[in-house]
């Protein structure tokens, strides 16, 4: 088995008490400050389940799929570390067991492990450590920080940890663990308590395994006499016990970290010297933004499942939201996103007026039946009440049928998806996936992934980008029908953004003289949208809502 490059570091960030901790956030924030210390850092997610990838989950059950360039489709926790690190992740920075197992059973199945009782320990927990020693070869980086996921104890997550343990075996001072841990304050108790972090720590200790920092999550700041106590139970020096008490925002956690010289800490551990004098000042300015702002933009996300509490759709969207966010602070200003549900304009066709309240209005993404009555009249009433629309993939589809049905005469067009039969297909699906339907071969079958858009000039989008040609992220199986592209067309409509064969229509508009902000992409921007670099087209739909405000 080839080694990663000699020298290269492996950080382990790894759960323990509890789950939804934010060992995601832990791990993001520590490559984050790695890289201000002017190092290369790859983050890599282990998700223990079995599914091959996140594509075929629910996403109000799981949390958002987040699709790579590649293609490939992963958990959310991605999202977080392209967003943190202000670039692209590979592949190979994503593994499940389900690609573990599937690897392994597809190579004794072709003789590759020549006739042996193949077995957990050591086949599965190898490919392991051959995916991670992997990844820090394509990335050519100096640290690969990986998140396991799952919390210790877990029986999915164990071959992971005893890979990691493995790795600290064959690469000795090039490997940290860093343990995120929770200590509770119980309301009738009055006092932070240590006892469930020690035990997780033991647990740890089970594996062959021993935390060399502790992340210590809790509602209040970690005093003096905890970080002494955590030290001397759980053998971690109390300068490695790093305090980490709620915040606002998740974008403050870098910088609160660092507060606690974690990043010195770091550096110190692995050996390796510093090449710059870390500066924070941009990050810093940007945190600043999510606290302050000189008004507010309040925009109104039209789609299903509205009814089942916001606390599971900050998940589901959490890329869209914090893409209102980037542009919104780059604009000064704050936004207010309010969930509509759909279901509620189709059951009361009156309630949509309610959108009058709205600087702005996005469809996103979304696959169903499930209230599409209810968004088409959203975007009807957006169009005709001149209120900032965008539309993202499903978005801007049923932005194409509802433009279709009421401004270019096609009476009862649809998309095919809904409805097979429509007079007016105006959305079809790719002729490529009607094969893979058929056979039931849903997962990772998709259009997914990077691919290039010319864009026409004199449109908002290429005014947006400032650029004739760009590259974006999809997920979808349906496309707008060339067969109606003249059309609609002729009834107003702009394609201005299309695939290099032009036969694929990438993003829908109306001109400026028509609607201050009216754009949809068959594409997802929300998944290119960084903190220091918002996506450009986010920029344009908060700069039109704000100006309606």
């Amino acid at each position: 088995m080839k080694r990663a490059r000699a020298g290269h570091k492996y950080i382990f960030v790894v759960g323990g008490v509890m789950s939804a901790v934010g060992k995601g956030i832990a791990a993001a924030s520590i490559g984050k400050l790695l890289t201000a210390r002017g190092l290369t850092v790859n983050l890599v997610k282990i998700d223990p389940y079995l599914n091959v990838d996140a594509g075929t989950m629910n996403p109000i059950e799981h949390g958002e799929v987040f699709v790579l360039d590649s293609g490939l489709e992963t958990d959310q926790d991605m999202g977080n570390y392209e967003r943190f690190l202000g670039r692209d992740l590979g592949p190979e920075d994503y593994m499940t067991s389900g690609m573990v197992y599937q690897t392994v059973i597809e190579r004794e199945r072709n003789l590759g492990y020549g006739g042996k009782c193949v077995e957990a320990i050591p086949h599965v927990r190898d490919e392991i450590v051959g995916r991670l020693e992997k990844s820090a070869r394509m990335a050519k980086s100096d640290v690969t920080v990986v998140e396991i996921g799952g919390t210790l104890g877990d029986f999915s997550n164990a071959l992971f940890i005893d890979a990691a343990r493995v790795m600290h075996l064959k690469h000795s001072s090039d490997v940290l663990f860093v343990m995120v841990s929770y200590l509770p304050v119980p309301s009738t108790v009055g006092e932070m308590k240590t006892k469930p972090t020690q035990n997780a720590v033991r647990q740890l200790n089970a594996y062959g395994v021993q935390p060399d920092i502790i992340i210590a999550r809790s509602t209040h700041t970690l005093d003096k006499k905890r970080k002494e106590k955590l030290a001397i139970w759980c053998n971690v020096q109390a300068e490695h016990i790093i305090s980490a008490p709620d915040v606002d925002s998740i974008y403050d956690v870098p910088l609160n970290f660092e507060r606690d010289k974690l990043s010195e800490t770091l550096m110190s551990l692995l050996g390796k010297r510093p090449k710059q004098t870390p500066d924070f000042s941009e990050w810093k300015s940007f945190a600043e933004h999510a606290h302050n702002g000189n008004g507010t933009v309040k925009i109104g996300i039209v789609g299903k499942y509205f009814d089942t509490g916001e606390f599971i759709l900050s998940d589901a969207y959490i890329s869209v939201i914090e893409a209102i966010k980037f542009s919104a602070f780059a604009h000064g200003v704050k936004p207010e996103i309010a969930w509509l549900n759909a279901k509620n304009y189709e059951t009361d066709p009156k309630a949509v007026a309610e959108l009058k309240e709205y600087d702005g209005i996005i469809v996103p993404g979304g696959f169903g039946e499930t209230g599409i009555e209810g968004k088409i009249a959203a975007i009807k009433f957006a169009r005709e009440n001149k209120i900032p629309y965008f539309g993202l993939c499903y978005g801007m589809q049923l932005m194409t049928v509802e433009y279709a049905r009421n401004v270019a005469d096609l009476k009862g067009a649809h998309t095919t998806e809904i409805d097979a039969k429509s007079p007016h297909p105006v959305i079809a699906i790719l002729p490529e996936q009607i094969e893979k339907l058929a056979k039931k071969n849903y997962g990772g079958s998709m259009r997914l992934g990077a691919y290039p858009c010319n864009l026409e000039s004199g449109t908002i989008a290429h005014e947006a980008y400032g650029k004739g040609s760009i590259s974006e992220r999809h997920r979808h199986r349906f496309e707008v029908n060339p067969d109606y592209i003249e059309r609609l067309q002729s009834a107003g409509l702009v394609f201005s953004g299309k695939s290099p064969s032009g036969h694929l229509m990438e993003i829908a508009e109306l001109p400026k003289s028509v609607h201050p902000f009216m754009l949809g992409t068959q594409f997802h921007p929300e998944l290119k949208a960084r903190p220091l670099t918002p996506h450009p087209l986010f920029n344009a739909f908060i700069k039109a809502a704000v100006k309606k405000g």
